[in-house]
């Protein structure tokens, strides 16, 4: 056993859609000896973000400023003599969350004149200010007679990602299109910010990112070639030879901190801080994923990870997932990625309308923090009471689309839905049909795997709701006929990243060797009731045939709003 006093320690950082979090570890044994969280302070008041437009765009001094804070607090908590002997650093984001760059690789919105300029911000994952873009990018790939770019993700190219987004914003912006040099992804500017490589020509890229969200792959030497590019937009002359052909894997150091960063961290510049990669990704390992295993990190959206050894996979292709990447999640391994656009958003959007009368009381006697505690009190109280309600008797169905569907088969123009509804119909029964919602929408992308010929043997569950919610943990594990482990890693995809700090800092030689000494095991494991499973069996069909005719009017309406016809029909969620 290792001696507490001889220990070595790392730092994982997980940038959220809401907040920054750090965890100190202990890399011999996994211990947390220190964490934090602090919140992005322009996010929180609403700035640079239109939801009725879908806008979302984040300033990325939140990110400088919140990574301050979360790093500095959890060393505090972890003391000095576990601050000293810190020796690496490692970061995941949310993606894709992306910006323009100047030629230093300095975000646009940290230059003269750009400061409040949305376009110059990071551009969220869940913007959907893209999705013409997406849509001309899917049309060409499967037309112009090339090679198809979309071939690795999935065979849809989503509103979310890379290329989609730095479109839009050239169109949209000409004065930030003419500033910007090269494009970043938030997991690759974090570390090179720290370790002074933000230049882009010698910024290291995330094989992760680059994978699953700009359509880079070995076979088509890196990016989509420069005459798919033009051929798209004419704008688009040039970026590709001011981004990358190279990328790394998450065990790759990106260098050491700065004296600046050192200084703002309070660490040593000794400390190595390695290439970053999305949250879900690094929160798979941090989990404990090994191959065959579905992780499902469930935050405000969720990202479903399973991992395949390479060579079982070949040269197989699965359609309508968000990419199929070697070495995105760890060495030797294919990262398959899926996901739902909305997961813990569709129950912090039914809280907030059923909420919303309190707003009319802001001139009463009753104040804003009790109000506050009101709000606090409504999911917990859902929860209890949608626990006591038979699934096959409330007559509701509901189809989870709030933010478009991002697997199977990505279309971010869909919307949700309810069917069923009566006078009888009260809000208990209403949250439990959404959470049987977004089981049955995960189903759907187990589904999707399974007909493509990947096993899944066994689920694992990250994130908040699987920690606090064990209604939502038991409507899954009877909708899925699985087992569901769940992490008892309080910020598995901050531990993941501790992991990976731990390998580019030369503690351990592996992320799996890595796992053997940090993971923090499960808490709890929720086993499918057979009489329930039963029931959801046809509760289920009907979310399929719902989510047909949901699909069918989204295309009448699209047809009546843009007068165009049928585009290539890609969804086939229910084929």
């Amino acid at each position: 056993m290792t001696n507490r006093d001889e220990s070595s320690f790392v730092v994982g950082v997980d940038f959220g859609t809401d907040s920054c979090r750090s965890v100190v570890v202990d890399a011999a044994t996994g211990e947390e000896r220190g964490s934090a969280v602090a919140l992005y302070s322009r996010w929180a008041e609403g700035r640079y973000c239109d939801p009725d437009r879908e806008v979302y765009r984040q300033h990325p001094l939140d990110y400088i400023e919140a990574l301050t804070q979360a790093v500095r607090a959890s060393l505090d908590a972890a003391g000095d003599a576990v601050r000293q002997r810190v020796r690496g650093l490692s970061i995941a984001t949310t993606g894709s969350t992306s910006a323009a760059v100047d030629r230093d690789g300095v975000p646009l919105a940290l230059t003269k004149g750009f400061g409040e300029n949305p376009n110059a911000m990071f551009v969220l994952w869940k913007d959907h200010s893209a999705v013409r873009e997406a849509e001309e990018i899917n049309r060409l790939a499967h037309s112009w007679g090339g090679v198809d770019f979309t071939r690795y993700v999935g065979g849809v190219y989503s509103a979310e990602w890379f290329w989609a987004n730095l479109l839009h914003v050239f169109r949209a912006d000409p004065e930030v299109r003419a500033r910007t040099y090269s494009w970043v992804e938030h997991c690759d500017w974090m570390p090179a910010l720290l370790t002074g490589t933000t230049r882009p020509d010698v910024l290291r890229r995330s094989r992760c990112a680059a994978g699953h969200k700009a359509m880079w792959h070995e076979a088509f030497d890196g990016l989509p070639s420069e005459a798919f590019l033009t051929r798209l937009d004419p704008m688009l002359a040039g970026i590709r030879a001011r981004l990358y052909r190279d990328t790394y894997t998450a065990d790759v150091a990106v260098g050491r901190l700065t004296d600046e960063w050192s200084e703002a961290l309070g660490l040593s510049a000794d400390v190595v801080v390695g290439v970053g990669a999305f949250d879900a990704h690094m929160g798979a390992v941090g989990a404990g994923a090994h191959a065959h295993t579905l992780v499902k990190v469930m935050g405000t959206s969720t990202c479903d990870i399973v991992v395949v050894p390479t060579d079982e996979i070949g040269d197989r292709v699965v359609r309508g997932i968000c990419g199929q990447v070697d070495g995105s999640v760890v060495r030797g391994m294919t990262g398959l990625e899926a996901g739902q656009s909305a997961f813990g958003d569709v129950y912090a959007w039914f809280r907030r309308l059923l909420s919303w009368p309190l707003g009319l009381l802001a001139e009463t006697s009753i104040s804003q923090e009790q109000r506050d505690a009101i709000i606090a009190r409504i999911l917990p109280a859902l929860e209890h009471a949608a626990a006591a309600e038979d699934p096959l008797t409330t007559g509701i169905v509901a189809v989870d689309w709030l933010n478009g569907r991002r697997t199977p088969f990505a279309n971010q123009t869909l919307r949700g839905a309810l069917f069923g509804l009566s006078l009888g119909s009260d809000a208990p029964k209403l949250y439990r049909a959404l959470i049987e919602a977004t089981a049955f929408g995960a189903r759907a992308i187990i589904e999707r795997f399974q007909e493509e010929g990947v096993r899944i043997d066994d689920v694992i569950a990250v994130g908040g709701v699987a920690r606090k919610s064990p209604l939502n943990m038991q409507i899954a594990a009877d909708v899925f006929g699985k087992e569901i482990r769940v992490t008892a890693a309080d910020q598995a995809v901050a531990l993941g990243a501790a992991m990976f700090a731990s390998v580019v800092a030369g503690i351990h030689g592996s992320a799996e060797e890595a796992q053997r000494h940090m993971g923090a095991g499960f808490e709890h494991v929720y086993r499918p009731n057979a009489k329930a499973s039963l029931a959801y069996e046809q509760l289920y069909l009907n979310y399929r045939s719902y989510g047909e005719l949901v699909e069918q009017a989204g295309r009448e309406m699209q047809r009546h709003t843009h007068g165009t016809e049928d585009t290539e029909d890609t969804s086939c969620l229910l084929n």
